[in-house]
């Protein structure tokens, strides 16, 4: 898993601006009440510019965000701090992920799963959510489903004027391998002038059999999946699926 957050970062919150965290936050923590998680230390991995992290620490949940991106960080610590929160932020690759405490939940959203595209990294992963957890406690994550990565976003070019930005998005979607490569184009307005930036992401598409079969051989049990912000079954033309798989 590369670092691939970088300029980008700095106008990440100005293009997911329309996003409405606060519901991520608390279809979360209806997560973790209807599991019964009582203690309220929780780890996020993958957590951008604290977007979930802030509403959740917010709540009066005891929070520690991780990220591969410096600059994402730098944003989510600035944000913290506007907020008066003191949060904890560790830049590393949840692939490579090294902590010594222990957690009651464990949190990634908004597409981080996607973005480890190697099936063995991905495995990596659950193994490593699973050594930080608390016996019992909850792994909660969503991914952008394999139908919305090949059939909305696929081989699709997408572009929008903002105030200051403008931006074009272009997909290239391999079936074989499932992979999503994804050329963004940016002309961020500076002065009289726009400035022209680049950055190049890939991401997965992972089914949600394949998912729970790989937590279940870590030792995942109670392990669900949810067609988005509900606690219904992903339907075949799911956008978004989050899964809670207990320890």
């Amino acid at each position: 898993m590369v670092e691939q957050y970088g300029k980008f970062a700095y106008i990440y919150d100005e293009l997911m601006q329309d996003v409405d965290y606060l519901k991520w936050a608390n279809y979360v923590e209806e997560i973790i009440i209807k599991n019964n998680i009582e203690s309220k230390k929780i780890l996020e991995l993958a957590c951008g510019t604290g977007n979930v992290t802030i509403p959740m620490a917010q709540k009066g949940y005891n929070i520690v965000g991780v990220d591969i991106s410096q600059d994402m960080l730098t944003i989510a610590k600035s944000k913290s701090i506007e907020k008066n929160l003191n949060l904890l932020f560790i830049e590393q690759n949840m692939v490579d992920l090294k902590l010594k405490e222990k957690f009651d939940a464990i949190l990634s959203m908004c597409d981080g799963m996607n973005y480890i595209t190697d099936i063995n990294d991905l495995i990596q992963v659950f193994q490593n959510a699973y050594d930080v957890l608390e016996d019992g406690g909850v792994f909660i994550f969503d991914i952008s489903s394999h139908y919305k990565i090949k059939n909305i976003l696929g081989n699709n070019t997408f572009g929008e004027n903002l105030e200051d930005l403008s931006y074009m998005w272009e997909n290239y979607f391999d079936e074989e391998s499932s992979i999503i490569n994804m050329d963004l184009t940016f002309f961020i307005k500076d002065g009289k002038y726009y400035r022209k930036e680049e950055e190049y992401h890939i991401q997965r598409a992972y089914k949600e059999k394949e998912i729970i079969e790989e937590l279940k051989k870590i030792g995942f049990k109670e392990i669900e999946a949810y067609d988005g912000f509900t606690f219904d079954k992903p339907k075949n033309e799911s956008e978004r699926v989050f899964f809670k798989a207990k320890k």
